[in-house]
């Protein structure tokens, strides 16, 4: 007799199920396991053995085989040792081998029997639900994993429990979903003194998920502005919470199962490298840039991050996904993020301060600015100066509009774009609008037109360039509430994309 039990394997946010085979048959005592397990599976019938034996189990005299089905997948992490016990104690007749088998388990067993939590207990509830299947998971697993409603959770604290669970000695209740954990304060824009046309540009970001580039000299705000955009952006739908989530879960990021109704605010290091932006190392994890998906990646000092970190964003920044390759993992993580980097204009940061600069002034600002590459320049919807606040202006009152109103008008232009796109697959926002759709919809009148025209010739605009004008023109008219795209919505995307390291252009 063969006895069953299902687990998965993870490919990205995937979980791709598993069946886990057991069968004892005559011969010398041994334990297998075969299927492609690495080390930490391998390892995986010592800590069973343990277990079982803290729990006064003996195991047969015979010869012990465990198949992970298919074989030819790696089987990777410590979550296949509850459904391998599982599939060998149903061989044992101690569990019924036909619940067993309508279930899908994963867990690390500690060896007194203690079930250990582990990653992905949200992903392996959706592939749990999809084949109708119930899903069993360590306890403090439990609430992350019962935010899947269509799949039944049962987290018991060790594997005694779950023998009396099947049993019937003590069932287990379903597990409950977590709390939706709450927003911590919020840093207010009103705490902004000035950087006025700034805040406009964090508006227009937050409103149709424009990338945002902005340069200004040392201590002018850029950090604080970005470090604010998390209170105008609106709260995650419910399917964007869960896409979220199931990227956290395999990170392990979901502290207690609760789950975040606030956008992700990424902030990595200029010394990151490319596996901790794009994502890679061991299993092919996800990176910055896929933890950042509904939410804000902000690049600190974006010329100091290396040449061949920057040249991979490039890709992603436009279809919304990466496929990381590596020799043992091809997997694709989901990362439309709005992107917000800030730089100083040269290498010192006084580029615009005859007193303070450097001697190479201006040559220098071209080297440092040189530094991120055109296509990627490029790529950024909206440019602005952050110019040094005085300190005269320092001790005025606050005079600036509050995060809470900004965040009203940014909802509201985030509503009409859900209702202008429903029906329109992945176009959630203008940012993702384009050909014949975008189009129609971000359609300028003639002066509008006109004004369009002159401005991509004189500042040789590509087609990427054309277009991401004519989204940020389409949000700024969301904002003000017109149903179309007029010259002033125009004029001011225009004005977004100049900056004093581009050649002035007068449209």
């Amino acid at each position: 007799m063969v006895a069953r039990a299902f687990t998965v394997a993870f490919e990205g946010i995937e979980a791709r199920l598993i069946e886990v085979q057991c069968a004892l048959s005559p011969g010398l005592p041994s334990f297998q396991i075969v299927g492609l397990p690495d080390k930490a599976v391998s390892e995986a019938r010592e800590r069973v053995r343990a277990a079982l034996s803290a729990l006064s189990i003996a195991l047969p005299s015979k010869r012990i085989t465990v198949n992970l089905s298919p074989a030819d997948i790696v089987k990777e992490g410590s979550h296949f040792d509850l459904p391998i016990a599982m599939a060998l104690l149903a061989a044992l007749d101690i569990l019924p081998a036909e619940d067993v088998a309508q279930s899908v388990a994963l867990g690390e067993l500690s060896l007194d029997g203690a079930l250990v939590p582990v990653l992905g207990a949200l992903p392996s509830a959706m592939a749990a639900a999809e084949e109708g299947f119930a899903l069993i998971c360590p306890a403090t697993c439990g609430p992350e994993a019962a935010w899947v409603d269509a799949a039944r959770v049962i987290a018991p604290a060790s594997l005694s429990q779950l023998i009396r669970h099947f049993s019937g000695q003590a069932p287990l209740s379903p597990a409950k979903p977590g709390e939706v954990t709450a927003e911590d304060g919020m840093r207010d824009l009103f705490d902004v003194k000035g950087q006025e046309r700034a805040k406009r540009a964090l508006e227009i970001a937050a409103a149709g998920r424009h990338h945002l580039l902005m340069v200004g000299p040392p201590g002018s705000g850029k950090s604080m502005l970005a470090a604010r955009l998390g209170g105008i952006l609106p709260p995650l739908s419910p399917a964007e919470a869960l896409e979220t989530s199931m990227i956290h879960s395999i990170a392990g990021l979901l502290d207690e199962g609760g789950i975040s109704r606030l956008r992700p605010y990424r902030e990595p290091h200029h010394t990151a490298s490319v596996a901790a932006i794009v994502g890679g190392g061991k299993g092919a994890k996800p990176g910055e840039i896929s933890l950042a998906h509904n939410g804000v990646l902000f690049l600190d000092e974006l010329p100091e991050f290396p040449r061949a970190v920057l040249e991979t964003l490039r890709q992603p920044i436009e279809t919304g996904e990466v496929v990381v390759a590596r020799a043992n993992a091809h997997v694709r993580y989901p990362c439309r993020f709005l992107l917000v980097a800030a730089a100083n204009p040269c290498k010192c940061g006084y580029l615009a301060d005859a007193h303070r600069a450097c001697a190479r002034a201006p040559a220098c600002g071209e080297d440092y600015m040189g530094r991120i590459s055109g296509p990627l320049l490029d790529r950024f919807d909206l440019r602005v100066e952050v110019p040094p606040v005085g300190l005269a202006d320092l001790d005025l009152p606050a005079s600036g509009e509050a995060s809470r109103d900004v965040a009203a008008r940014v909802a509201r232009a985030r509503g009409a774009q859900a209702a202008r796109y429903a029906g329109h697959g992945a176009v959630r926002v203008n940012a993702d609008a384009e050909g014949a759709l975008l189009e129609e919809v971000a359609a300028p009148d003639a002066e509008g037109r006109a004004l369009l025209t002159r401005a991509a010739d004189r500042l040789g605009l590509s087609a990427r360039g054309y277009h991401r004008l004519l989204r940020v023109a389409r949000t700024i008219a969301d904002l003000d509430g017109a149903a179309d795209v007029r010259a002033p919505h125009m004029a001011e995307a225009i004005s977004f994309r100049l900056m004093a390291v581009d050649q002035p252009v007068r449209v």
